[in-house]
């Protein structure tokens, strides 16, 4: 395996936790129509971490990446995570 072969195979399981969170966030802005106290980066990337923590957590677990568990997960995860950043900032804002 080459260096573009990892390249490619890290960029692969990755990048569904990446777009989801970006999306989600992105989401979360409009649906909630204000100035959130934490700026949507921020957001995002506290997504995508948690997002790629649940795809290493499915790997380990099931010993594949890409089952469909894992990315039911993975929605779960960064949907609640967005919802708790909104309406922590909604309860004391």
């Amino acid at each position: 395996m080459t260096w573009d072969d990892v390249f490619w195979h890290l960029a692969n399981f990755g990048l569904p936790a990446l777009v989801l969170s970006l999306g989600i966030t992105l989401w979360g802005s409009f649906q909630f129509r204000r100035q959130p106290q934490i700026k949507w980066l921020w957001r995002w990337l506290l997504n995508a971490i948690c997002g790629l923590a649940v795809l290493v957590v499915g790997l380990v677990i099931t010993g594949n990446d890409g089952k469909m568990a894992t990315y039911g997960a993975l929605v779960l995860v960064c949907a609640t995570l967005e919802w708790a950043l909104q309406m922590r900032f909604k309860l004391r804002g």
